[in-house]
């Protein structure tokens, strides 16, 4: 019996067809014109695409072509016929071949890309990617800008397949002796740009910006450098004098950094506080864990001053020190101007938690636990940890409620004073 010839299809023949379905021109090749259920028309043509039909291992398989708005009928059968070809001859599956061509494609893009990318593309992908999880805002919005002022200018522009040694070198020496603290940290943010760039493809190799068994050899050792500075802090002693100082200034700023010195909190923590953190009724504050540098939740007993500044502030926002911005809280330096405009250069916010500290250890007889706790401190020791998970409130509370007492004596002394009452473990 004769094979049935298939009618060939012709241009003035497609440009007829409008009813949906395949029409063959031979070889498997097909025009397909789609449809979609309208109701109001019943099935109407949407679009016409050329289709290749052919069996691969007993398998019958459909091989999109193209769209006939971008193929006519003679390119459309040149494409079929390079894929019988492939098959036929090659023995491969024109499908797996294209699927193949185009990973190829997508994989010399994707070198071209880390080829192309940037040190500064990639450092802006760090900072988007790892600053949502930081918790000190100080240092969130210092990130960039010792990249911008050092590390840029060399490196920026430079493909951050690139970066080598000398080139980490040229940015650190210059300011290694004479601002070594912002060096030492810049080369920590250089190292993990680096690595960022290496877990994403982008390049590949020994991180030329390590310390240990690198850098370490061609830098002198930041303690020979420079000693350590710690945060400038107020003697205990002169801590009531000085509140008398800082409750005549006027402003949120003044208030934040009374709120922060009574609960010897870090500057983060009190510029971050929100409202539904705040239990008046348990006489709390609960940080939460992402605001922490623990990364731990954190109950703070309130004392009556401290709840006292609280309610007297206006709830005009989530946030409970306002900045000037409406809506926003005040910025992590307002507490530092207002030391500079009590004209004291000579201590700074932070050094708060070491006048705590000091004074807890050598005017109180609170147990180091409750102390350290009290300051949110990591515990490594195993029994200290398990008595972290006591939170031990109540303690702290007592605690916090002597050190507000003391604060507020204008004429403290050095004296120890036995805190009255039960005896403290």
């Amino acid at each position: 019996m004769a094979k049935r010839q298939v009618e060939k299809l012709t241009v003035k023949k497609i440009a007829k067809l409008s009813e949906p379905g395949r029409y063959g021109d031979g070889h498997g090749l097909y025009l397909q014109i789609s449809k979609t259920r309208d109701d109001t028309q019943g099935f109407v043509a949407t679009g016409r695409s050329w289709i290749l039909r052919y069996e691969k291992a007993g398998h019958e398989r459909t091989m999109g072509l193209g769209s006939a708005a971008d193929l006519n009928l003679k390119q459309a059968r040149e494409a079929a016929r390079s894929a019988r070809v492939l098959l036929r001859r090659d023995g491969i599956d024109p499908i797996d071949a294209r699927k193949a061509t185009r990973l190829q494609q997508v994989t010399e893009a994707a070198l071209v890309a880390a080829k192309t990318k940037t040190f500064k593309d990639v450092a802006d992908d760090y900072f988007k990617f790892h600053s949502p999880n930081w918790t000190n805002l100080k240092h969130t919005k210092q990130f960039m800008s010792s990249l911008k002022t050092y590390a840029f200018p060399t490196l920026g522009r430079l493909p951050v397949a690139a970066i080598d040694k000398p080139l980490i070198l040229k940015v650190l020496q210059p300011i290694w002796q004479s601002r070594n603290q912002t060096a030492v940290r810049l080369r920590g943010k250089l190292e993990n740009i680096l690595d960022y760039a290496k877990v994403s493809d982008w390049r590949s190799g020994d991180n030329p910006a390590a310390w240990d068994g690198n850098l370490q050899h061609a830098l002198p050792s930041p303690n020979a450098v420079s000693k350590t500075v710690h945060h400038a802090a107020l003697p205990y002693a002169e801590i009531g004098a000085f509140m008398v100082q800082l409750q005549k200034r006027e402003g949120v700023a003044a208030q934040a950094l009374e709120f922060l010195i009574l609960n010897a909190s870090r500057t983060g923590e009190v510029i971050g506080t929100t409202w539904n953190e705040i239990d008046y009724d348990a006489a709390t504050w609960t940080i939460p864990a992402e605001r922490m540098k623990t990364k731990k939740e954190h109950i703070v007993p309130l004392s009556d001053r401290a709840v006292k500044i609280l309610k007297s502030l206006p709830r005009e926002s989530d946030f409970v020190f306002l900045g000037v911005s409406k809506g926003k809280a005040i910025s992590d330096a307002a507490m530092a101007r207002v030391l500079k405009r009590m004209k004291r250069l000579d201590i700074v916010p932070h050094g708060f938690r070491s006048t705590f500290r000091d004074w807890a250890g050598d005017h109180s007889s609170f147990d180091r636990q409750t102390i350290e706790f009290a300051l949110a401190h990591g515990i490594s020791d195993q029994t200290e940890a398990a008595y972290r998970r006591s939170t031990a409130v109540e303690k702290r509370r007592k605690l916090m409620a002597s050190w507000a007492k003391y604060c507020a004596t204008p004429a403290a002394s050095g004296k120890v004073v036995p805190i009255r009452g039960s005896k403290i473990a």
